[in-house]
C-alpha cells in the first residue's frame, strides 16, 4: 500500500509523497503516469516526492503526468505546505527544486515562493517567449473565455517550431487591474486550472504593456500574485510567486 497526500494550488492538483526513505520507484515512469491518471489512478497534474537534502531543508522531485520533469511553481508551493505538515520546516524554508534553490515563506494558507531570475525575453511569431523554470509562450487574445485551449494549445505545442523541446502556451487577456490567463501545459498535454511558472511568465511579459509589480494574474482556479524587479527589458530579478496551497485529502492506494 502506498500512502499519499493530495494538495492543490489554485486548482493545480498534485500527489505528494514522503520519500525520505527513498523507497518510491521514481525510475518507473509508467507507474508515475498511472498514479497521475484520473481514471485508472489517483489523478493529478503531477507527482511530487519530498526527499532529504544534505544542506537544505529538503529536495522536491517533480514529475509531470507523462513522466517528464520540469520546474513547477504551484507544485513547489504545495511541496512547502506538505513539508510543514511533515514537520520538516515551520514557516520558512530553503529547498532544492528542478531548476535550483528556492526559498519560501508560509502565511496562513498562502505560500510566497522565490523564482529563478529570468535573463531572456524573446519575440516569437505568435507572442513573447520566456523561461521561468519551464518554457512559456504568451499569446494575447480577445476571446479568452471561448477559446478552445486544448485544441489551439496542442496545435502550437506540436508544430515544427516547438515539438522537439515542447512549450507551455498561455493565452491571455489584459484587464484594468489584472491579467487573465488560460494555460495549455506541456507534460500534462491539456489545459490546467492554473500554472505557476506560466503565471510568472505572464506577469513578467505584462510589464511590456505597462503593468508594474506586483501583478495580479487570474487563472481558472483562482488568483495569484507575482512580484519582480525589472532590471532591463529582458532581465527580471527578485521574482516571487504568491498564492494559496491547500491540503485536499490523504489516502492509500494498492500498488
Amino acid at each position: 500500500m502506498l500512502s499519499f497526500y493530495k494538495y492543490q494550488g489554485t486548482g493545480n492538483d498534485f500527489i505528494l509523497l514522503d520519500n525520505r526513505d527513498l523507497s518510491f520507484p521514481k525510475e518507473d515512469l509508467k507507474f508515475i503516469s498511472k498514479l497521475c491518471d484520473r481514471r485508472f489512478g489517483i489523478g493529478s497534474d503531477g507527482l511530487i516526492l519530498i526527499e532529504n537534502h544534505p544542506e537544505l531543508d529538503f529536495e522536491m522531485v517533480f514529475f509531470n503526468p507523462d513522466g517528464s520533469q520540469s520546474m513547477c511553481g504551484n507544485g513547489s508551493r504545495c511541496a512547502v505546505m506538505f513539508a510543514k505538515r511533515l514537520e520538516i520546516i515551520k514557516d520558512e524554508t530553503t529547498f532544492l527544486s528542478t531548476d535550483g534553490v528556492h526559498t519560501a515563506t508560509i502565511n496562513g494558507n498562502e505560500v510566497r515562493l522565490s523564482m529563478s531570475d529570468v535573463s531572456t525575453v524573446e519575440q516569437h511569431d505568435l507572442g513573447l517567449f520566456l523561461n521561468t523554470g519551464s518554457p512559456h509562450l504568451i499569446i494575447e487574445t480577445e476571446q479568452l473565455q471561448s477559446c478552445d485551449i486544448p485544441l489551439k494549445g496542442s496545435e502550437i505545442r506540436y508544430n515544427d517550431q516547438y515539438q522537439k523541446e515542447g512549450v507551455n502556451i498561455n493565452f491571455i487577456e489584459n484587464n484594468t487591474d489584472h491579467v487573465s490567463v488560460r494555460t495549455y501545459e506541456r507534460g500534462v498535454e491539456n489545459e490546467t486550472l492554473s500554472c505557476g511558472t506560466g503565471v510568472t511568465a505572464v506577469a513578467l511579459a505584462s510589464s511590456s504593456k505597462g503593468y508594474e509589480s506586483p501583478v495580479n494574474v487570474e487563472t481558472k482556479g483562482g488568483r495569484l500574485q507575482v512580484e519582480f524587479t525589472k532590471a532591463s527589458e529582458s532581465r527580471f530579478e527578485d521574482i516571487f510567486l504568491t498564492g494559496p496551497a491547500e491540503f485536499v485529502f490523504e489516502g492509500k492506494i494498492d500498488v
